[in-house]
């Protein structure tokens, strides 16, 4: 995943003056953020964000003495800093929707046993929020706070089906990226699906995003363009059709649930 363009950055703030030095730290930041446990060499990066290496790296001596980024003992190699963790987790921890919906997540997965998820729609990604995990289907690491493009995601095509025009190709790249064989790259295509989402009300990720996995995923309709949705992720070794009409008729129906309990909040104020 590539970090986003300055344009993108500054969401609905348009005709604000970009502060170029502040654009270019939430790209490097972001840029490290995606590489997750995979350490990147100054070349390296300056190549990726077309970034002189001299500016470059002033600008991550300066992350690193604030703790934003980390380096190695050679000074060579650069990641994510503990700061970026403890902003995160304050996103989390002031979001007032998250206390709310967890709890419906832990039901379903003690009634389906499968993996479950909460997303927000961001730009042209959905961050995961929360994952309650299957005990049959245990993943190495968490994928709370990771970005996926949302034109492959279960979460993200069922945000992109309730959008129309230009509000949708705001979060559509201009050029979808193959993560798997089974990813939709052809816009066509994508529109296509993101019809037969709206018409049936899920979406599925076949294989889209991450191979031997399939994903359903309903929105959360407290807002009357919706941002959030919950998904599950099931193994396609043991799903058949009987399942996946019990999975989906669950979480339609907790989303029907969460509705009830966040509307009132959202009509209130309530801000994400």
């Amino acid at each position: 995943m590539t970090p986003r363009p300055a344009s993108a950055l500054e969401g609905s703030t348009t005709g604000v003056r970009e502060v170029k030095s502040a654009a270019r730290t939430v790209e490097v930041l972001e840029f490290l953020a995606a590489r997750q446990n995979r350490p990147v060499r100054l070349r390296e990066l300056s190549e990726a964000l077309g970034v002189p290496r001299s500016s470059l790296h002033a600008l991550l001596r300066t992350l690193a003495k604030y703790g934003w980024v980390r380096a190695d003992t050679t000074g060579t190699l650069y990641g994510i800093g503990i700061r970026a963790l403890l902003a995160g987790t304050s996103y989390l921890d002031s979001d007032p929707y998250l206390p709310l919906i967890a709890p419906h997540l832990d039901e379903l997965r003690e009634q389906l046993d499968e993996t479950f998820h909460f997303g927000r729609l961001d730009g042209t990604d959905v961050v995961y929020l929360a994952t309650k995990e299957s005990s049959k289907y245990l993943r190495p690491y968490s994928r709370v706070g990771r970005r996926l493009p949302a034109y492959s995601t279960s979460l993200g095509k069922v945000l992109l089906a309730a959008r129309d025009g230009a509000e949708r190709d705001a979060h559509i790249p201009a050029e979808l990226a193959r993560l798997t064989p089974h990813t939709l790259t052809d816009r066509a295509l994508l529109d296509a699906d993101l019809a037969a989402t709206r018409e049936r009300g899920y979406a599925v990720d076949n294989e889209e995003n991450s191979l031997g996995l399939r994903c359903f995923a309903v929105a959360l309709y407290y807002a009357d363009v919706p941002t959030d949705a919950i998904s599950a992720s099931i193994p396609i070794a043991r799903l058949d059709e009987q399942r996946q009409l019990e999975v989906v008729e669950a979480l339609r129906q907790v989303a029907d649930r969460i509705g009830r309990v966040v509307g009132p909040l959202h009509s209130a104020g309530g801000w994400v």
